[in-house]
C-alpha cells in the first residue's frame, strides 16, 4: 500500500537551496560584493532579506549587506518598527530615505506604478553609488518575471523580460534578483512559516494593476504549474539573446 503521507522540505529549506541556485547559475554574487538590499516592507524583498543573510555558506562567498526602504507620500503601510527590528536580527544595517513620488509629478499627470517603479528606481541607485555598493539586489520572483515578459509582449509588443543580472553601462552598479527561481506560492509559505506575512504590507496601487489581470492568464494556460514556468523561465535564455541577463 502506497504511503498517503508524502514528506515535504520546510519551506525556508527550499527558498534556500533556490535562491542559492539562482546565485551560483547566474553569477549574481561575488567575492567582496556590497549589497543593497531594496526593502518595501512587504513579503518578497522581507524574505530577500533574510536569503541574503543566510546563504553565505551555500555559495561560499564574503559579502556586505545593508537594506534600504524608501518611504513615500502615498503609502504609510509598511509597519517599519517591525521591519527594522528583523533586519537587525539578521545583521543588516537598514536605513528609511523619504522620496516624494506624488509631489514630483508633474501638473495634470496622475499616479501610475510605473512613475513610482522609476523614482524610486533612481533613488536607489542614486543611494548606491554616493555610498560604494556595487550591487542592488531586488525581491522579485519567478512569477513576477514572467508575468513581465507577458506584459512586454501583449502591451508594448516587445520580446524583453525582467533580467534576473542587469549590469549597468552608466553607473557602477549591477542589479540582481536572487529570488528568480521562487515561485510566489514558495515565498508565501516561507513568510508564513516565518511569521514575515503577519507584518508585510501591501501596496495600494499594485492591487489594480494590469499585472493581476495577466497573472490570471498565466495561471489558467500553465494550471498554475511551477514545472512550466520554469520552462517558461528557460526559454527566455535559449534563444540567441539571453533575455534573462543584460
Amino acid at each position: 500500500m502506497a504511503n498517503r503521507f508524502i514528506h515535504r522540505a520546510p519551506a525556508g529549506i527550499v527558498v534556500r537551496k533556490l535562491a542559492a541556485k539562482a546565485v551560483l547559475e547566474r553569477g549574481l554574487i561575488d567575492e567582496g560584493d556590497r549589497i543593497l538590499i531594496a526593502v518595501s516592507g512587504g513579503k518578497d524583498s522581507t524574505l530577500l532579506a533574510w536569503v541574503l543573510s543566510v546563504l553565505r555558506p551555500s555559495v561560499k562567498k564574503n559579502y556586505e549587506l545593508e537594506a534600504l526602504h524608501i518611504s513615500s507620500d502615498f503609502c504609510s503601510c509598511c509597519k517599519k518598527p517591525i521591519l527594522k527590528s528583523r533586519l537587525e536580527e539578521w545583521n543588516i544595517p537598514f536605513t528609511d530615505l523619504f522620496v516624494p513620488v506624488i509631489g514630483r509629478l508633474k501638473q495634470g499627470e496622475k499616479m501610475n506604478c510605473y512613475w513610482c517603479s522609476t523614482q524610486r528606481r533612481t533613488e536607489l541607485l542614486k543611494y548606491a553609488v554616493e555610498n560604494r555598493f556595487n550591487k542592488i539586489a531586488l525581491g522579485h520572483h519567478l512569477d513576477d518575471i514572467i508575468e513581465t515578459f507577458f506584459m512586454n509582449m501583449t502591451g508594448k509588443g516587445e520580446l524583453s523580460a525582467m533580467p534576473i543580472l542587469l549590469r549597468y553601462r552608466k553607473y557602477p552598479v549591477s542589479l540582481i534578483r536572487p529570488l528568480a527561481y521562487i515561485e510566489e506560492k514558495q515565498i508565501i509559505a516561507c513568510a508564513d512559516e516565518m511569521e514575515i506575512l503577519k507584518a508585510a504590507c501591501t501596496c495600494p496601487f499594485g492591487l489594480n494593476s494590469r499585472r493581476r489581470d495577466i497573472r490570471r492568464r498565466i495561471a489558467d494556460f500553465t494550471g498554475n504549474s511551477g514545472t512550466v514556468k520554469r520552462r517558461i523561465l528557460k526559454s527566455l535564455s535559449s534563444g540567441v539573446q539571453d533575455m534573462l541577463t543584460e
